[in-house]
């Protein structure tokens, strides 16, 4: 079959995704994958697959743009006698099935990797954006046969609304780990912290941010790193709102990093307080690796963490809750030793990649 996967970023085919793309073509399938950087399509064909650059512009809010976007993914899909089409985010999430749906496709299959800006935003814009959205995702859920969602919240919310009926949600463990590649690693000795992300206020950035500034009060030795790049979202925070904190050595900041791996092996905690996730692809690689998790109790995050056996949950938008935290984890390091066993075994168990896939691909009848 001829299989279409739209995606905005196009790095995520050769990480999260990987595994996925390369199931699908080593079971006999044509696979075309789509996205708006062009510099890995190189790469992208190493794997058997053929590389189609989209102009996504994933904060936008552009109607031309849009337009133009689902007239070149209807040209895409009939030029390519495409059969199913699966993708992930937003635009290609709506303009990617409504155009598969107008193209005479009935194998559609979006994935919902959390409700994000859409639905969660705050102001007059994310109300607009959020009435936007709504109708063209209940549109574009129309068009699909199932809808994959990384946690039951978002599902709930999602069918509450009346966007979408239950019948056609399937819940999948996130984008799932490929442990071979995050291979578990010797625990170091000191407990340090670090934060991987885009720099987006709804991450938690600005509370981890605060969190370390007062730790740091009473353990100046104690290490906290920043990985990630700027993002055009509208709730982005831009390098002069972090420049302070690196100024007086609160984090180290590292910008955006093929590799992350050297960063997670490096701390003992990995700490993510976003005010609601999908389920968190940077908490998956950090349990794979066998390190405590800290994070907050929001859709998504929950997901990965039990209560004090791999880490602790603590309030949303609540610097002051993660810096007891914090300060609780470095004086109690054997313990955080412990925690970071356990994340491996639930790792293993319930977000190993391949039982994640099989759900996915199945699902889609490949």
């Amino acid at each position: 079959m001829n299989v279409l996967i739209n995606s905005g970023r196009t790095v995520p085919f050769l990480g999260t995704r990987k595994k996925l793309v390369t199931q699908i073509i080593n079971q006999g399938h044509n696979v075309i994958l789509t996205g708006y950087q062009e510099e890995y399509e190189e790469e992208i064909r190493k794997m058997g697959a053929s590389f189609v650059k989209m102009p996504v512009n994933r904060a936008g809010l552009n109607p031309i743009a849009d337009l133009k976007l689902l007239i070149n993914y209807y040209k895409l899909i009939k030029k390519g006698k495409i059969e199913v089409v699966h993708s992930y985010t937003i635009k290609p999430n709506i303009y990617g099935s409504i155009a598969a749906r107008l193209a005479g496709v009935t194998e559609i299959y979006p994935t919902m990797n959390g409700i994000g800006y859409a639905f969660t935003g705050e102001g007059i814009k994310a109300k607009f954006v959020r009435i936007i959205a709504s109708i063209l995702y209940r549109i574009a859920f129309k068009c699909s046969k199932k809808v994959f969602f990384h946690n039951i919240d978002d599902i709930n919310e999602i069918v509450e609304q009346n966007l979408l009926e239950r019948s056609k949600c399937v819940l999948i463990n996130g984008s799932g780990i490929d442990m071979e590649y995050y291979q578990k690693k010797k625990m170091p000795e000191s407990v340090s912290f670090v934060l991987i992300s885009r720099l987006l206020r709804a991450k938690g950035i600005l509370e981890y941010l605060e969190a370390a500034k007062n730790v740091k009060k009473l353990y100046k030795e104690v290490s906290f790193k920043l990985v990630g790049p700027a993002d055009p979202n509208p709730t982005g925070i831009k390098l002069e709102d972090i420049q302070s904190y690196i100024d007086e050595g609160i984090i180290d900041y590292y910008g955006e990093q093929a590799d992350v791996r050297p960063f997670l092996e490096d701390a003992a905690v990995v700490v993510l307080p976003s005010y609601r996730e999908g389920v968190p692809h940077t908490i998956l690689e950090a349990m794979a690796i066998g390190r405590a998790i800290l994070s907050t109790d929001v859709p998504g995050c929950r997901e990965t963490v039990q209560e004090g056996i791999n880490g602790f949950l603590v309030p949303v938008k609540d610097s002051k809750s993660l810096a007891n935290k914090m300060i609780w984890m470095i004086e109690n390091k054997e313990a955080v030793h412990k925690m970071g066993e356990e994340s491996f075994k639930i790792s293993k168990h319930k977000f190993e990649v391949s039982k994640v896939n099989e759900i996915i691909v199945n699902t889609m009848g490949l």
